[in-house]
């Protein structure tokens, strides 16, 4: 079969900043799905619209044609309306846990449908893969299931969804191309619409620890994932986050579990409560529950959520009631002086969480489900020389210099600076809809 168009044409159009046709889109992601197209002529294309740019109608068409190059999903035949969330990663990021239960309390299926950590942000299915039975991969029939009789599942997504842009993801991560707000847009954006979900709320993390370290950068990609979804008739939010500082106070696969969980008995810190609920109130108002943000807080004080949780974990074969994981080996991150911890920046306890085994360098590598960080003292905070400022956690005591070294510089305590200095305000910054 002839094929429409010749690659090298393609990639001149966007090389020259000339809009890409419907059909050439079409024709190049279909193309290089099959093989046609060759890595070099896709990598080639990619550094053109990293450095030229797409207008919003190339974005969704880019992003229809990957939903196009597999399968999509259909939650028609369930009793619920669904909604799902996104987050685009964070240290200490562990909300999908206690929120995906607080939403399916409500009545609202929660089809999470997750991937694994790779550098210092964590993935969803290795924290939970820390409970003992627990299994992230699960037939469609079984996920059906689930979402009837629980109301919420967090699984691992299927090779057949946006397969293009599995294939495409690779190639920009070994092309420098994958800072790109197009690229990550439709990446991000393909999957989710072919999931088949209802309404979506967008969770973009701005940030030392995050994507994007601007507020500039990250509300750019925002706007375009919510015009993307609203355009291909998903009812989309997106929420700007702070990623500056780690959320909550434990970093790491079975730690998050157990923040987590604290989260669902009514305790844990403030932060991750707060955004917790700020997103629980964002899906259940796309789907048209009417629940205040009171209401959502009562429900993870009454053991609502918790119910739901431990309906949630059995349901993917692990038990809610056996003992986490824990690293053989920690070791203190003492205060050097006394005064107040004015910052503690999230990258550097990123990759020492990652360092110390929590995460992985490569898709293959696997994750001490014990390892990471535990912190003491949040900003604002005042301490006292010789007062443990964090806990590390590994199996791996030879991995602690190196986690160290990643805190330098990371970690201040001011002696003159007023108590409260450097706390965190909120952790939403703001909504785009």
């Amino acid at each position: 079969m002839a094929e429409k168009f010749d690659a090298v044409d393609v990639i001149r159009t966007k090389r020259d900043s000339e809009r890409l046709s419907d059909a050439q889109i079409d024709w190049v992601v279909d193309a290089y799905t099959r093989g046609v197209v060759a890595d070099e002529q896709m990598s080639a294309l990619a550094m053109a619209i990293f450095l030229n740019g797409m207008d919003r109608e190339e974005i969704a068409r880019w992003t229809h044609a990957m939903i196009a190059s597999g399968e999509r999903m259909s939650f028609a035949q369930l009793a619920r309306r669904t909604t799902d969330k996104h987050s685009t990663g964070g240290v200490g990021d562990k909300i999908t846990l206690p929120l995906a239960p607080l939403v399916a309390s409500y009545g609202v299926a929660v089809p999470q449908l997750s991937g694994r950590g790779l550098g210092h942000t964590g993935g969803t299915l290795d924290k939970l893969e820390a409970i003992p039975g627990w299994q992230a991969s699960l037939s469609n029939e079984k996920m059906m299931e689930i979402l009837d009789e629980v109301g919420a599942v967090v699984c691992a997504a299927g090779s057949g969804l946006a397969p293009a842009d599995k294939k495409l993801y690779a190639l920009r991560d070994i092309t420098s191309t994958v800072d790109c707000i197009p690229l990550i847009a439709s990446s991000i954006m393909s999957k989710k619409i072919a999931e088949g979900t209802g309404a979506l709320v967008l969770d973009v993390k701005v940030g030392s620890g995050a994507f994007m370290k601007t507020e500039e950068n990250a509300r750019e990609l925002a706007r375009t994932m919510v015009d993307l979804g609203t355009d291909a008739g998903v009812r989309t939010v997106a929420l700007l986050t702070d990623m500056s500082r780690p959320l909550g106070r434990k970093i790491g696969n079975a730690l998050e579990v157990a923040e987590s969980v604290e989260v669902l008995a009514g305790g844990g810190p403030k932060d991750v409560v707060d955004l917790t609920v700020a997103l629980a109130h964002e899906m259940l108002r796309l789907a048209d529950a009417r629940v205040t943000e009171d209401d959502l807080r009562a429900a993870l004080a009454d053991g609502r959520a918790m119910d739901t949780w431990r309906a949630m974990i059995r349901a993917q074969g692990g038990d809610p009631d056996a003992a986490l994981p824990s690293a053989a080996h920690t070791q203190d991150v003492l205060a050097e002086a006394d005064g107040v911890l004015t910052e503690l920046d999230a990258l550097s306890v990123g990759v020492a969480s990652w360092r110390l085994g929590a995460g992985r360098a490569r898709k293959e590598d696997p994750v001490q489900a014990g390892a990471g960080i535990e912190i003491h003292v949040e900003p604002g905070e005042k301490v006292v020389k010789g007062q443990p400022l964090m806990t590390l956690h590994t199996d791996t005591p030879e991995l602690f210099d190196r986690a160290l070294e990643s805190l330098q510089g990371g970690c201040t305590v001011d002696a003159d600076a007023a108590e409260g200095t450097g706390a965190r305000t909120d952790v939403v910054l703001d909504r785009i809809e």
